[in-house]
């Protein structure tokens, strides 16, 4: 539990972070509208837009300045509260801009992660901020796809033919497990919720001259996982767009403006941390003793466990996402 052998922190206010440009070869040379940011000098395309890694910096409270995961180091009770079991950054979240095929790849589970020293595996979410007419994802196998199929694909290079292909629209939401082999094909703009690992093992990449990692792809790949779609769930002050282990992601209705004491939800637990992401439109943070925290439209706020009470506040076309960590019961 976080709370061993630590002693009481200060309450944190909500804190807004900046977001971090990764650059990748399927990416894109001009993030306009989504970002003012263009790939002009970089060196590659950005693929990737980081909210919350640990390499992001803070940008507004009394941490401004530092990397986020200084602040959970120095921080991490106030942050999580004192019932995670971990006082790690629990989820990386991140916006995708692919105008390539990624590669075919799979991530590991927590054991396999473990076994080769690494903190955790990656269970993943993708929720469709945009999606072009025709826009398709690989998520998962083909029924009857075998080991020895798997193999065959990656050496002839039609590792694409075992792939279950989903058409993708705006506003949904795919979970894809920790062992799903899986790609993410251009034509969707993908906010992707994650446990807090980048750990990828590519199986194929179209012959582009990146690293491959054949034989720990073949051990992490699962030929049934908890992958595909998930039902959007209506309730009376929010939809919930999944519920699973490692996060929950919830879309927030503000009429005007919101308080925080209903942002968990009636007869909801505390969550301890959780992050507010504008998908669209912009917001503001207003509290009694914090100064005003601006959600700029694809801006991300923590807001820490035992946050002082708050009003979020729709500057217009506020389209507010609440993502928590959801601590599984126990570890593999």
């Amino acid at each position: 539990m976080v709370s061993q052998g630590l002693l009481p922190q200060p309450v944190l206010a909500p804190f807004r972070i900046a977001p971090r440009f990764v650059g990748r070869v399927w990416g894109s040379l001009d993030l306009h509208p989504w970002y003012d940011r263009t790939a002009e000098g970089a060196g590659e395309p950005i693929g990737e837009v980081w909210l919350t890694g640990d390499e992001c910096v803070v940008a507004t409270g009394q941490h401004a300045g530092q990397t986020l995961g200084e602040v959970f180091r120095e921080a991490s009770q106030a942050l999580l509260g004192a019932n995670a079991p971990s006082a790690e950054s629990p989820l990386l979240i991140k916006v995708i801009f692919a105008k390539q095929k990624l590669s075919v790849q799979v991530h590991p589970d927590d054991r396999m992660a473990r076994k080769y020293g690494q903190p955790r595996g990656k269970t993943e979410c993708w929720y469709a901020l945009a999606a072009e007419p025709g826009a398709l994802v690989a998520a998962g196998l083909k029924p009857g796809v075998t080991l020895d199929k798997i193999k065959a694909g990656i050496r002839e290079g039609t590792l694409e033919e075992s792939l279950n292909v989903l058409p993708v629209a705006a506003g949904e939401m795919i979970l894809v497990d920790a062992g799903t082999v899986h790609a993410i094909w251009p034509g969707s703009i993908l906010l992707e919720i994650q446990q807090n690992c980048d750990l990828t093992y590519r199986m194929y990449d179209y012959g582009r001259p990146r690293e491959l990692h054949i034989e720990k792809s073949l051990e992490a790949v699962r030929l049934e996982t908890r992958v595909g779609k998930v039902m959007a769930e209506g309730m009376r002050d929010r939809t919930i767009l999944v519920d699973a282990e490692y996060f929950r992601v919830e879309r927030l209705p503000v009429d005007g403006s919101r308080s925080s004491r209903t942002l968990a939800g009636e007869g909801k637990p505390d969550r301890g941390l959780a992050y507010l992401f504008a998908a669209a439109g912009a917001g503001r943070i207003v509290g009694q003793e914090f100064e005003p925290v601006d959600l700029p439209a694809r801006g991300i706020v923590a807001v820490p466990a035992g946050s002082p009470e708050f009003v979020v506040e729709d500057l217009g076309g506020l389209d507010l996402i609440r993502i928590s960590p959801n601590w599984p019961e126990k570890s593999e």
